[in-house]
């Protein structure tokens, strides 16, 4: 098991700064396979409470300012992204939450902003018409990045706040946020041990196909890819490169 802190110890980078090609890249060196992402949000909905652990399935993208592809001019791929969790990986933490007596919602759209603002509530409102459920700054493009290098991901969103739509509840504050993750680490940890065994108990391949997830991606022709930039793929597309 690798563990690696996305804002650094004492939390110094923001969300817009951080080098997810980086984090992932160095977690696929390492020979992680399967990547379970912790993120506080915010909750677009009634029935999400703060202090609930969320599974998210599905995410929506605005994020502008950040570095989405290991791939780009010398070597061209585009990734399947339709399902950007893995399922056998949401149902190992799922059984491991029941077993630990660990509730987990599941089935739930996450809007990722740029930040490092919270919403205005217009931004908010719309993204409850959208049919969003939750909103945070971190989840992309790490789940994109976990695709490209065929890196089993999940993630298990903690909901901190009401953002700013819900009129019954004070608008999000960094001090709220930060009181919900401290009472809830004790559960986040107690969900990850549980989960690991169960994780690493997984079949040779992935049956959803994420470990795959470079055949048939790369479009650049043998001949036109750029040597340095295949250099810098070499953990993260090595599997399909070294039989180009």
């Amino acid at each position: 098991m690798a563990f690696l802190p996305r804002h650094g110890r004492g939390h110094r980078i923001p969300p817009s700064e951080l080098n997810a090609r980086a984090n992932v890249d160095a977690l696929k060196r390492v020979g992680v396979t399967d990547l379970v992402s912790l993120s506080a949000v915010g909750s677009l909905r009634d029935g999400l409470v703060p202090g609930t652990l969320v599974l998210v399935d599905q995410l929506i993208d605005r994020t502008r300012q950040r570095a989405g592809s290991f791939f780009g001019t010398g070597c061209v791929a585009h990734v399947g992204f339709a399902e950007p969790a893995c399922a056998r990986l949401g149902d190992a933490l799922a059984s491991a939450g029941a077993a630990s007596g660990i509730l987990l919602a599941r089935r739930a759209t996450c809007v990722v902003m740029e930040g490092p603002a919270f919403s205005t509530r217009a931004e908010s409102r719309l993204h409850r018409q959208w049919g969003a459920d939750l909103i945070g700054m971190t989840a992309l493009p790490e789940a994109r990045l976990a695709r490209e290098a065929e890196l089993c991901y999940a993630l298990v969103a903690m909901v901190t706040d009401f953002d700013c739509w819900h009129q019954a509840h004070a608008d999000v504050t960094v001090t709220d946020v930060l009181a919900v993750m401290a009472a809830n680490a004790g559960r986040a940890g107690a969900l990850l041990r549980a989960a690991a065994p169960r994780i690493a108990d997984h079949p040779p391949r992935c049956p959803h196909g994420c470990d795959r997830a470079l055949d048939g991606a790369i479009v650049t022709a043998p001949e036109a890819r750029d040597p340095a930039v295949l250099a810098r793929l070499d953990a993260v597309a090595g599997r399909v490169l070294g039989r180009a």
